[in-house]
């Protein structure tokens, strides 16, 4: 016994845009963070009440915002914001499984959903009918990409959800998404404090998002302050893998870093490299080491450093007399290590008599 139950009075077409006709600054709103996150936003519960907006990284920008009746006020940057509204709205929450033979409007809408009721017109989604067929799931005809398709109740609350996931996903997918800027100083904390976990907990999402974006218009036309701050990022995030024993990623992450420092140049490339250095050593690649840390020295890397761990890679490739004078140009220069002190006595040791009488005839 098949049932059709119209749907006119459920849908909630144009119920964004009528909220905009009485709300003041409304359109501003959906104009700096775009109005799918302000209907998120309406949808969950999530009431914003600033922006303090960062033109150079829109995602960066700051929401203040309160939660329900709850008038305590939060801060998330925007693509943060928009991800974890995104999670909300696509979590399962019940419904009822079953009709009565007259259903009010308010029934239908719980057997629906609210929030996808509300969420269908976001996407251009209109629904037009409810059908019961004995035997079958219950279906929703509705209009998706101007196309009229039957779908079952349960495929169109996930398409719906696909949607908002889509919309979560821009956060990690593009442009400047979820890099919030303001995480920086607490990176940098984190590292000086030698509390690497914490260090990749707030920067571990950068690599992918910035490495498409170092590939669009956008990217390239970010303020220098903005590249060096996200390359000195980078560099941290890629050190903090290295102190881990993440050598791979930590690889990865700084390359990356250096190709967004490329215009910036100098001692800010010669670091990454240096850092790069360091992961090869400690992981026993010399030969690769030298030729990184030979270019961390050309591009003005900390000549102490960097000359301590050329002797280190040098040693332990077996080019023993590099190592030695590196090394003793590094003791000079203050640096005191005892894997530096290790790599010297091992390449003495291998130069045997003919580096004694070298000491003494040229290096005295």
């Amino acid at each position: 016994m098949s049932r059709i139950l119209p749907l006119d009075d459920v849908r909630a077409d144009g119920w964004f845009s009528r909220l905009g006709d009485d709300a003041p600054h409304f359109h501003e709103l959906c104009d700096a963070i775009g109005e799918r996150v302000v209907a998120f936003a309406i949808v969950a519960g999530v009431r914003i009440t600033a922006v303090a907006l960062d033109p150079r990284m829109r995602d960066a920008s700051l929401i203040t915002f309160t939660l329900g009746d709850d008038e305590v006020e939060h801060q998330l940057p925007l693509g943060e914001l928009r991800r974890r509204l995104a999670a909300t709205l696509v979590a399962d929450e019940p419904y009822p499984d079953a009709l009565s033979d007259e259903p009010s409007v308010e029934e239908l809408q719980r057997f629906i959903g609210y929030r996808y009721l509300l969420l269908a017109p976001i996407f251009d989604v209109e629904l037009r009918e409810l059908r019961f067929e004995e035997g079958e799931p219950p279906a929703v005809l509705a209009v998706i990409d101007a196309e009229e398709r039957l779908l079952p109740l349960t495929e169109l609350r996930e398409h719906i959800r696909h949607r908002i996931r889509e919309q979560g996903a821009a956060a990690r997918a593009g442009s400047p998404f979820a890099i919030d800027l303001s995480v920086v100083p607490k990176a940098e904390a984190a590292a000086r404090e030698g509390d690497w976990e914490h260090l990749v907990e707030l920067l571990g999402t950068w690599p992918g998002p910035l490495s498409l974006l170092l590939r669009t218009r956008e990217g390239a036309e970010l303020a220098p302050d903005v590249r060096r701050t996200l390359t000195e990022a980078l560099g941290l995030l890629g050190t903090a893998y290295v102190e881990l024993g993440n050598f791979d990623w930590a690889e990865e992450v700084l390359r990356l870093a250096i190709q967004w420092g490329q215009e910036l140049g100098g001692e800010v490339v010669g670091g990454l490299f240096l850092r790069l250095g360091r992961a090869a050593v400690l992981r026993g690649r010399h030969a690769q080491a030298i030729g990184l840390l030979r270019r961390a020295l050309s591009l003005g890397a900390d000549r102490a450093q960097t000359l301590g761990l050329l002797a280190q890679a040098f040693s332990g490739a077996g080019h023993h007399l590099p190592a030695v004078l590196c090394a003793r140009e590094a003791t000079d220069l203050g640096v005191d290590d005892p894997q530096l002190r290790q790599a010297r006595e091992r390449s003495e040791q291998a130069l045997g008599p003919p580096w004694e009488a070298f000491r003494e005839a040229v290096l005295a």
